[in-house]
């Protein structure tokens, strides 16, 4: 199959890949959108008792209302919104289709996938930066006791697990697995819990540390893990605890090497932030536009729903004045 003639080819069907593809829509621009995974696939891979820090009404796309019971949404809600939001608008997203080859022609793009191959010519990468973590890059890490992401806390009940990093992600995964019954050690690089931790859930792990009922080593890491044991640097010197499960939380990053097979150039500051017009959202390639979080590198913090929602519209209008010259 050989589909020809598209004017934007989307990468991502997150919540910014659905926005882009609704102002799509409205622009009359011919453009597909296409997916490796599930709807909102990093959404779907979050855990399942998240709740969002933002508000409903901050994570609505295109003006379409987002109701949910609480103040804070929960994943399962956001799941719900953004399915209704696709399917009701009927926009035409291929799930499960993955990019595996980018590249720049006189018009455009060829983009290869790995069910078919399309010519675009323009191109928006909204992949996010869920899908590649950062590594402790530590002895035993490759044990399959040893997990980069976390679902829900019932297979740790009754088990010595440490939790690695302090972040919203961290905490709320030694919360709840404390509270399912599992034993929760923190190991902690830095000196505290994160200041970007949800204000009502710090307290709860700050209380739960200081009564003892979650053990959190601060100033430190993991220097090796074994079978049935890790082994950690603190200010005090080593220390080997007992362990069935690593859940190591230590962050992820976009996809770098993909940018950079497609020429975008890079911040030389350590930050690896991809280079774009910041008007226009469109990078140094000519016609490939970024949007999400993945415009902040390595500053994955930076970039969210709702402050990047209006990326869809900045490109489209872009796209759409291009088009008319």
């Amino acid at each position: 199959m050989k589909e020809l003639d598209l004017d934007v080819l989307i990468i991502g069907a997150g919540p910014i890949g659905i926005a882009c593809a609704l102002e799509c829509k409205r622009r009359n621009l011919n453009y597909v959108v296409l997916e490796k995974g599930a709807l909102t696939n990093s959404l779907f891979n979050y855990p399942l008792n998240m709740t969002f820090f933002s508000t409903s009404e901050k994570l609505e796309i295109d003006n379409i209302p987002f109701i949910s019971n609480n103040p804070k949404p929960t994943r399962n809600e956001a799941l719900e919104y953004y399915r209704r939001v696709s399917t009701s608008n009927l926009l035409k997203i291929h799930l499960y289709e993955k990019v595996t080859e980018l590249n720049k022609t006189p018009n455009g793009f060829t983009i290869q996938s790995n069910k078919s191959l399309y010519n675009a010519k323009n191109v928006i990468i909204a992949t996010g930066f869920y899908d590649i973590p950062n590594l402790l890059n530590v002895e035993g890490e490759d044990l399959p006791k040893v997990f980069h992401y976390y679902k829900e806390a019932h297979p740790f009940s009754l088990q010595n697990i440490a939790v690695v990093g302090a972040s919203n992600s961290s905490v709320d995964a030694a919360l709840e697995i404390y509270r399912k019954g599992g034993n929760v050690t923190m190991i902690v690089r830095g000196d505290g819990i994160g200041e970007r931790v949800k204000y009502w859930v710090k307290p709860d792990i700050l209380n739960r540390i200081e009564e003892g009922s979650i053990k959190a080593y601060f100033n430190s890491e993991i220097k090796s893990i074994k079978p049935s044991e890790i082994i950690i640097n603190t200010p005090e010197g080593e220390k080997i605890i007992a362990n069935d499960y690593v859940i190591a939380l230590t962050g992820y990053r976009p996809n770098f090497e993909f940018l950079e097979n497609a020429g975008i150039d890079f911040s030389k500051d350590g930050k690896s932030i991809p280079n774009y017009n910041p008007e226009t959202m469109e990078s140094n390639v000519k016609g490939l536009y970024l949007a999400g979080v993945i415009c902040g590198g390595k500053e994955t913090h930076k970039w969210f729903i709702e402050n990047s929602r209006i990326h869809a519209k900045q490109i489209t209008k872009h796209i759409d004045k291009n088009r008319q010259i």
